[in-house]
């Protein structure tokens, strides 16, 4: 039995449920989108500390006092400081990097994590973490006969499923592991059910 060869399945498709609705008015799934609490947060304190600094210092000159000692100074660095010095490229370079940042968490959805699922009603999303699917296919995978571990990877292009397998026909166990998995896929209600990959193995031997 341990000289058998590993046996791999290649990506198939589970079919389709029919009358599911796949996303709302346009047609297709989309994907759930952070609120990026976070980075909103940050750079509205930041923006809120600079206004405010700024403020304060007009204020002060307003009221006949002397400005902060930093305007002038940077007032006086940018008139003196070429366009390719050293430090105003660097600060550019930041800045610029810090605008793209925004810009790409501003056009990306994120949550990776949240797999779309069908929408029976179109005001009514769900959604289902990766790692609870990986689970529920996980369990199913380890009722058939035969199988001793498995390992789930559920990803946004694919399902990897990894399986050894101790006693029985390797062609067998895949089998009924295929049949298993892409039916556990179709009822998890994902919009878009990702194709399954499996692979099956026998165990190495002890030490390797």
């Amino acid at each position: 039995m341990s000289g058998t060869p590993d046996t791999t399945a290649g990506p198939t498709a589970p079919p389709a449920e029919s009358g599911a609705t796949l996303g709302g008015a346009s047609g297709g799934p989309r994907r759930f989108w952070s609120a990026r609490r976070v980075p909103a947060g940050l750079l509205a304190l930041a923006v809120l500390v600079i206004a405010g600094w700024f403020l304060y210092d007009i204020a002060a000159v307003r009221a006949h006092r002397p400005g902060m000692s930093w305007r002038h100074e940077l007032a006086r660095q940018l008139a003196e400081r070429q366009l390719d010095d050293v430090w105003v490229l660097t600060g550019a370079a930041v800045a610029a990097a810090l605008g793209l940042w925004l810009l790409v968490l501003a056009l990306t959805p994120g949550l990776r994590s949240v797999l779309t699922m069908h929408r029976a009603h179109p005001d009514v999303r769900a959604g289902l973490d990766r790692d609870a699917a990986a689970m529920v296919l996980r369990d199913r995978a380890l009722e058939v006969a035969g199988v001793q571990s498995v390992r789930v990877a559920v990803k946004r292009r694919r399902t990897d499923v990894r399986a050894v397998s101790h006693f029985r026909d390797l062609d067998e166990v895949r089998k009924d592991l295929t049949a298993v998995l892409e039916g556990a896929i179709r009822g998890l209600g994902l919009a878009r059910p990702s194709p399954l990959t499996l692979r099956v193995r026998r165990p190495g031997r002890k030490g390797r």
